[in-house]
């Protein structure tokens, strides 16, 4: 049987190899001619997700390719999504859902029960869209992992779809990668790969020439084209965090970030690092938290764990000083939990069951609860000094915190039932909380943030926009350097190049 020309599935060498960012690219292309298209994949690992319109939660990667196509994210376009809670157990969501916690042996043999629900999310988006681009997970080579696969070739394979394989040139051995991923599949899945494409790419393309040809001999599949690496390219993470940032001005705020052990939704501070008036420091173990005008305590998986860790690490006596000096201190999500007087977690939903005490510096408590929160939200932000402005974002959370005061809450979220107060305010108005994720992509909200941070004249750049250029950016490359007529070759007159 001929493999459907309705989806095309990116698979890769390694993690990070860039397929989130090909599939991102490849979906703006084929919206951008007037093609439905749906992203999808079928497991992801990550700590940074997203919250669709009808409450449901998916990797973030699949949200920012679903805005790539245009459309809204739905929970089909990433039905299982793995968010680990230790080194070796993870929450599992399935269609949206949180299902259980599983340790990595226990979700091994879960695979062959939840593969019938990861077909069938494929089978409604193929109902739905004229193509469907799928992104693979890890690499299709990783032989202790290949038994009840439903990433790559497991799913490929059930699902009758084509195969492309990326590779990350800039990393070294491309050509042992995918001379060896593809030697190390199975005679079906090899015919089933259509043919290979190199990212990120530097230098003089003919010098690469006399390896290309190599491949092609060796393995008898195309190398579908070489993609440059794209300098300053700009989209939220799967998982990774990004260090990349924009010039700054000559005395930007300083804004430190710990990073936790299940750090979550760190894209958060895309807009701040993105941000020309904003230097990000993101510290890490065994390093001092620097001279701050702000410090944010970002989301976590774990907030116990993770606040026993701030501890382990003295970032708390460091932002005890910070205060004592006037500086800010804000906390999202799990950061903002950290910031009350308690964690409690009765039900053991992230480790042992018990409870901490926390910084103590909001008079809020929390208890972590089995039904977690998934929502969309907006409403207004209003901080002390500055005027009420309007905010945007998601929430993502276990804890159900008391000690909210309506009068003095920072947040007021619109919703069916009239506002609802979120987040809270202490020391002499120098300490906010939210459960707000995304609060600074809205300009209003991050200039509002920042100004109460103590940056005047705040100039905030539109991180829609941003994310729309850049997403353009890719797919241009993506139409230069690519054999796209031999991926879609129903479509071929689309991909002629001028």
């Amino acid at each position: 049987m001929q493999p459907t020309v309705r989806a095309l599935m990116v698979q890769g060498t390694t993690s990070d190899a860039g397929k989130s960012v090909l599939v991102a690219g490849l979906c703006r292309v084929l919206a951008r001619k007037g093609i439905l298209v749906a992203p999808f994949k079928p497991q992801n690992m990550a700590l940074n997700s997203a919250v669709t319109a009808d409450g449901g939660e998916i990797g973030r990667a699949q949200a920012v390719q679903a805005f790539a196509c245009g459309i809204e994210p739905t929970v089909d376009m990433n039905p299982v999504l793995l968010k680990p809670n230790t080194d070796t157990a993870a929450q599992v969501i399935v269609q949206g859902k949180a299902v259980e916690d599983m340790d990595a042996i226990g979700f091994q043999g879960y695979k062959q029960f939840v593969l019938p629900s990861i077909l069938q999310s494929f089978a409604r988006l193929q109902q739905h869209y004229d193509t469907v681009v799928i992104e693979g997970a890890g690499s299709p080579a990783e032989v202790n992992l290949r038994e009840n696969d439903v990433a790559n070739m497991g799913f490929a394979e059930p699902a009758d779809v084509p195969v492309i394989i990326v590779a990350d040139i800039d990393r070294g051995g491309v050509f042992a990668h995918l001379y060896g991923t593809l030697a190390l599949l199975s005679e079906s899945e090899q015919a089933r790969v259509k043919g290979f494409v190199i990212n990120r790419f530097r230098g003089d393309i003919t010098l690469l020439q006399s390896g290309l040809d190599w491949l092609e001999q060796k393995t008898g599949k195309p190398v579908l084209g070489v993609l440059p690496y794209l300098h300053g390219l700009m989209l939220e993470a799967e998982d990774a965090i990004s260090v990349q940032q924009v010039a700054k001005v000559e005395k930007p705020l300083q804004v430190v970030v710990p990073v936790f052990t299940r750090i979550s939704n760190h894209t958060d501070f895309d807009a701040l690092r993105m941000h020309p008036q904003v230097n990000v420091h993101l510290i890490g173990k065994g390093e001092p938290l620097p001279a701050a005008d702000l410090i944010i305590l970002p989301g976590s998986k774990s907030v116990r764990s993770d606040l026993a860790y701030l501890r382990e690490q003295g970032w708390d006596q460091q932002i005890a000083r910070h205060l004592r000096l006037g500086g800010k201190v804000m906390g999202i999500c799990g950061g903002y939990q950290m910031l009350g007087e308690w964690v409690s977690d009765p039900h053991g939903l992230e480790g042992e069951p018990g409870q901490s005490r926390g910084l103590g510096y909001l008079p809020v408590s929390t208890v972590l609860a089995p039904e977690k929160q998934l929502k969309r939200s907006q409403g207004t932000l209003r901080l002390p000094g500055m005027p009420s402005v309007e905010v945007s974002g998601y929430e993502i959370h276990a804890g159900v915190t008391s000690g909210v005061s309506p009068d003095s809450a920072p947040v007021h979220l619109h919703t069916d039932s009239g506002n609802l107060a979120d987040g809270a305010i202490g020391v002499d108005d120098q300490v906010f909380g939210t459960y707000l994720h995304g609060v600074f992509d809205k300009p209003s909200a991050c200039s509002a943030i920042l100004n109460w941070a103590g940056l005047a004249d705040c100039q905030t750049p539109d991180m829609d926009q941003i994310k729309a250029d850049n997403i353009e950016r890719l797919a241009d490359e993506i139409e230069q350097h690519l054999n796209l007529a031999a991926l879609w070759p129903e479509w071929k007159h689309l991909f002629q190049k001028v």
